[in-house]
């Protein structure tokens, strides 16, 4: 079970992402704060994908698309289009910043979690 302590801090990160998003969104700073814990929480996911699939002897993913699209192809995750807006979102925020665009993805965030925790719940079902 070489794949737990990622699994852990998947687990942690998406934890301190549902609490982030129980702050009412006063200022500015909380909605970043909030996209911030996504980005990093997204980028647990696709990792913990990639170092599970490695682990069950899988075909390797070295991109956050490749491991996505293996997770579908595993039944990891079940609706790989708000995975794929997931990515788009992440990148959007990680290479440019726009007010409008972090709003939107802001108003995103509480439906990613559903499938952010059922990723989680998968994977330790694969271990």
């Amino acid at each position: 079970m070489n794949e737990r302590w990622i699994l852990d801090d998947y687990a942690a990160a998406l934890a301190q992402l549902q609490n982030a998003l129980q702050v009412q969104p006063s200022t500015d700073l909380i909605k970043a704060g909030c996209i911030q814990y996504f980005e990093f929480t997204f980028e647990l996911a696709w990792k913990s994908v990639k170092i599970v699939a490695e682990d069950q002897g899988l075909q390797p993913c070295g991109s956050p698309k490749a491991c996505l699209k293996l997770a579908f192809a595993q039944d990891w995750i079940g609706d790989e289009a708000i995975w794929l807006e997931m990515l788009e979102a992440r990148n959007r925020m990680s290479h440019t910043y726009h007010a409008h665009d972090a709003t939107r993805i802001y108003d995103r965030l509480a439906a990613f979690l559903p499938p952010m925790q059922a990723l989680l719940d998968e994977l330790k079902k694969a271990d």
